[in-house]
Order: C-alpha cells, then sequence, then structure tokens
C-alpha cells in the first residue's frame, strides 16, 4: 500500500478518538528495549510501556522465543472440550504467586472480560446458595474497570469516560474513595461511606470490587493501605465477596507483586491482565477460591457461563509463562525501587510549578496532576519533540514506565515531563 497511513487515518478507529477529527496517530516502524522507532527514523521512550503492560520491554528475547517455540507446535486451539500444557504451566505459576489461597483461574480474552467473568462468578455464587438478592456491586468513586457492559457499570458513573451510557447500566452502589495516600494520613472518616453502604446495602450485595492502592485510568489515585485492610474485614463481617482488581497494577507495578501484598489483604476473586504477557498478546485472567468455586457448583448444577473463542490461547499462555518466569528470575523489587526513587526526586520539585495539583509517586508509577486539563495532542507533539512518549488523559501527565529503563532514559523522561508544563 503506497499511502498506508494516509488510509489508516481515513478508515481506522483509535481508542477514545474521533474518526472525523482523529488527534495525530504517530507511526511506528520498530521497537526494541524502552524505544519506539517512529516511520521518520525518530526515536522516542516510551513511557507508558504501551498501556502499562510492555513491563519487560520491547523485542526480549526470551519471549521471542518462547513465542516461535510455541508457534511450531500450535497457534490456537479451542479450549471447550481439549487442554494444553501452556495452560497448566501457567495456571500454576499464577497459583503460586497471587495473594491469599487462589485455587482456580478462569482464562480471559482481555482485562475488562475478565471483570466480566469475576461478576458472573460472584453472581452465580450466591444464585447457587438461593439467596438470588445478592445481585448488586459495591465499589468507589473515581474506579476503573473496563469498556464491556458489566465492568463499565462499576465504574465511576460521574467523572468516569461512561457516562454517556448511565442509563443503559445496572445500578450499582458508589462509596465515597478514601483521601488519604498513605497509612499516616489515615483516619476512621476515610472509610465512613464505605461502611455507611455495605451496612445499608449488604443483604443485595454480591461483592465489592476495587482497584487495590491505585486507581488506574479513573484518576490515577493512590489511596493507603488501611482502607483495604478495613474493606475486607466489612467484607467478612457482612458476608460479601470481595473482588480485586490488579490487571493494571499486577505483575510488579506498585512495588509489590500484586498491590493488595502492600496491605496483606487477598481477595475472594482475583483478576489479572497487561503485563501479564509482557504485552505480547492479549490475555488475562480471573482467579478464585475454592469457597468461591466450590459455592458456584453447590445446586450441583452450576457450570461457569462464560467461555471465549480465545479463551487459554497457547501462544499466549506460552508467553505469559515465559514473561512471569522472566520477571521471577530478575531484580524487579531492586528496579522499581530505583525508579520510584528517581521519579520521586525528579517530579517533586514540580510540584511548586503554577499548572501542578499534586505529584504523585508510587513504585514504577509517576503521575503529575494539573490544575486544569491537558490539551493531549498539543503535549504529545513538544513530548515527542523531546523524545519521549507519553499519553496525558484529563488533568494527568503521567508515566508507567517498563521496568527495564536506565537512569539516562529516566532522567530524559522527567525532564520531559517538566519541559511541557508551561504548555499546559
Amino acid at each position: 500500500m503506497d499511502d498506508w497511513q494516509r488510509f489508516e487515518r481515513e478508515h481506522v478507529w483509535h481508542p477514545y478518538a474521533s474518526m472525523l477529527q482523529p488527534v495525530p496517530a504517530y507511526a511506528v516502524h520498530r521497537a526494541e528495549g524502552a524505544w519506539l522507532e517512529l516511520e521518520d527514523g525518530r526515536r522516542l521512550i516510551d513511557g507508558m510501556a504501551s498501556w502499562w503492560c510492555a513491563i519487560h520491554g520491547y523485542h526480549v528475547p526470551e519471549l521471542n522465543a518462547a513465542l516461535r517455540a510455541q508457534s511450531e507446535r500450535m497457534a490456537h486451539v479451542m479450549f471447550g472440550g481439549l487442554t494444553h500444557r501452556p495452560a497448566a504451566e501457567l495456571a500454576q505459576r499464577l497459583l503460586s504467586i497471587t495473594p491469599g489461597d487462589m485455587q482456580y483461574v478462569f482464562f480471559a480474552d482481555s482485562g475488562s472480560v475478565s471483570v466480566e467473568v469475576a461478576l458472573k462468578m460472584a453472581l452465580q455464587y450466591w444464585q447457587a446458595q438461593g439467596q438470588t438478592q445478592k445481585h448488586r456491586f459495591l465499589t468507589i468513586r473515581h474506579g476503573y474497570h473496563g469498556d464491556t457492559f458489566g465492568a463499565m457499570s462499576v465504574c465511576d458513573p460521574v467523572s468516569g469516560m461512561h457516562h454517556l451510557f448511565a442509563s443503559f447500566l445496572p445500578q450499582q452502589l458508589f462509596a465515597d474513595a478514601p483521601t488519604a495516600q498513605c497509612d499516616a494520613e489515615w483516619d476512621e472518616a476515610q472509610i465512613a461511606s464505605f461502611r455507611q453502604q455495605i451496612e445499608a446495602h449488604h443483604h443485595t450485595l454480591a461483592a465489592v470490587i476495587l482497584e487495590p492502592i491505585v486507581q488506574g485510568a479513573g484518576g490515577m489515585r493512590i489511596y493507603a493501605p488501611e482502607f483495604l485492610r478495613q474493606v475486607r474485614r466489612l467484607c467478612d463481617d457482612y458476608d460479601v465477596l470481595l473482588i480485586i482488581d490488579e490487571i493494571a497494577t499486577g505483575f510488579g507495578r506498585t512495588g509489590c507483586m500484586f498491590a493488595a501484598e502492600h496491605a496483606d489483604v487477598a481477595p475472594d476473586i482475583l483478576c489479572v491482565g497487561k503485563a501479564l504477557t509482557g504485552g505480547y498478546m492479549t490475555l488475562a485472567a480471573t482467579l478464585t477460591t475454592g469457597r468461591v468455586c466450590q459455592g458456584i457448583h453447590a445446586d450441583g448444577a452450576g457450570v461457569l457461563m462464560h467461555g471465549p473463542t480465545f479463551m487459554a490461547n497457547p501462544l499466549a499462555c506460552a508467553v505469559a509463562g515465559a514473561s512471569i518466569d522472566l520477571l521471577l528470575a530478575s531484580p524487579w523489587q531492586a528496579r522499581v525501587r530505583h525508579i520510584e526513587q528517581r521519579l520521586r526526586e525528579g517530579l517533586e520539585p514540580y510540584r511548586a510549578h503554577a499548572a501542578v495539583h499534586d505529584v504523585r509517586v508510587l513504585g514504577a508509577i509517576g503521575v503529575l496532576e494539573m490544575t486544569r486539563p491537558v490539551d493531549v495532542a498539543r503535549v504529545q507533539q513538544r513530548l515527542v519533540a523531546r523524545g519521549v512518549w507519553l499519553r496525558p488523559f484529563g488533568r494527568l501527565l503521567y508515566t508507567m514506565p517498563p521496568y527495564i529503563l536506565d537512569d539516562a532514559q529516566l532522567d530524559q523522561l522527567i525532564a520531559a515531563m517538566g519541559s511541557v508544563l508551561d504548555d499546559v
């Protein structure tokens, strides 16, 4: 195709974008390490890890090898009535590293689908107990759990991205999100709204669903581990299941393998995705305990009513297994701690800038929250000119980079973020 970029611009939709008035889309020719090389030859440090999933960077020899080896055996086979080694080996790895007593794994296509599966698990659990009145979900404001309809219903209905669909979605319950960012700032008022909701509505609640410690696309907010501890206790007291959505935070992003470990909390149902395959393939998983699995089958007839066509795709499972092995064999904790320190030292001085409302850092996450919305196209143009790729949204200019960045790359990334503050 002679002018593929023009054709793509005129016919291919991008995420959260208009087809009639598209923002610029920079054409990538190849990617290696932490670098994106554009068609015009420019090289950009990827400060987004391709929406937080490419934790090892790009063109990773170990993941390439896993993909090639599995492709020579089989790329895909249906999971209905058939099975294969990559799925079993990946499930074993996941059960060995996830918090709590996870015993069962359901493989899904994407993070949003894994949330749908988690919601179904909770609903079917209570139906099988004969408690059909427990059919609603409680969460906190500023949350984001995906773009499919069940997942949208537990995203923030006011400040989230899905307010256009509010009248079509199941009506869930929302408590105030905590404002304390660490346990040192904790007071009991932080949990008051949530406690009131669960006390008043527990008899109709199937589950609570939360992003642990860091709320992602709903605002990149960091909250105190004590909030999660108290949520777990209240769920236990009122017999409500707890779903923890680690899609954005899992696999080391916050400095712990899973963010719930900051609070020493384990869920009843756990969602993972994004970094699961190191950014190579689309794959997610919903894990659960023996209690939930056995409860779903308590009526003697229950089967979990979900079955994606590409469930447990062998290529994705093989790469995911290799990605987990690579992560565990690497000094990932030291790398993430170093990124955290560098981001904290580099971003904190920007707090004094008139355009900056707040600075937040945890693990390999650095956030500048602005006083007003960011002009995404303009700011990205300036960042690209500085050799950096970031994807701002709302009032947020933030980075969630691959764990492999060296100090020079980190410094360039931090300097680029500061360089656009006057434009904001």
